[in-house]
């Protein structure tokens, strides 16, 4: 099969199988579980496929890719430079595609975007493909930012909160705006969204309502995913809560 990305960058990480892959138009390797390819933008490859094999594809639009650079960096996104990798071990980066992937087959979209500008950071770091220092995060949000980022949050408990979103409050793209939040709070997005969900919980456990109903009003995709976080929270299970109440 043939590749084309005329258009932004992409990361590809093997999950299972993979040494029926290989690339016909560069070096002699197969791929296997864990392994990295990047293709930048503009990238075109030829390749040959004889078994099944799993993997994961994130991608980045160029545009993107740069503002990022230049915000963690503060440096010209001009200088950003993707090499094209193939079949290479990256431990960090394929933790963080690996905990995106798992994030979205749960439906944890504020997860899975951590982990992708986790990701994307992760490769901009590693002394192969750049080896930056990220720039110090001071003061973290503004007074302001903070407060409509959490009233945000508050009003859409129970639905679907991206981290795009939130960062376009700040005016940030969503990595820097991770960044800040954690210098601001001390957890991720994620671990402050998944905190109030819990709290919320257990104040309409005092009440009559089902707990899958609760589960629903709290931003839960389940009744069975709202007990994991309770518990994961608490200690207990939601109904053991209710009943010492």
């Amino acid at each position: 099969m043939s590749y084309e990305r005329p258009d932004g960058h992409t990361f590809s990480l093997y999950l299972k199988g993979g040494a029926g892959t290989r690339r016909l138009d560069g070096r002699p390797a197969r791929g296997r579980p864990g392994a990295l390819c990047i293709m930048p933008q503009g990238h075109s490859s030829e390749w040959e496929i004889t078994d099944p094999f799993e993997f994961v594809h994130l991608y980045i639009p160029d545009d993107q890719m740069r503002r990022m650079f230049a915000e963690t960096f503060d440096r010209d996104a001009r200088l950003m430079a993707l090499p094209e990798v193939t079949f290479e071990d990256a431990p960090a980066l394929a933790r963080a595609l690996q905990q995106m992937t798992k994030a979205m087959l749960a439906d944890g979209h504020l997860l899975a975007e951590e982990a992708m500008t986790q990701a994307i950071n992760d490769f901009l770091v590693d002394p192969r493909y750049g080896g930056m220092r990220p720039c110090a995060v001071s003061g973290g949000l503004a007074p302001h930012v903070r407060r409509r980022s959490l009233e945000y949050i508050e009003a859409h408990l129970d639905g679907t909160i991206r981290l795009q979103d939130l960062a376009a409050i700040a005016q940030l793209s969503a990595f820097h705006f991770q960044r800040m939040f954690r210098a601001s709070y001390g957890v991720s997005p994620h671990g402050w969204v998944a905190h109030r969900r819990v709290e919320r919980a257990k104040s309409m456990l005092c009440g009559n309502e089902p707990i899958a109903q609760i589960a629903s009003a709290c931003g839960f995709s389940s009744q069975s995913h709202m007990t994991r976080a309770f518990k994961l929270g608490t200690g207990v299970t939601p109904s053991a809560y209710r009943q010492h109440q």
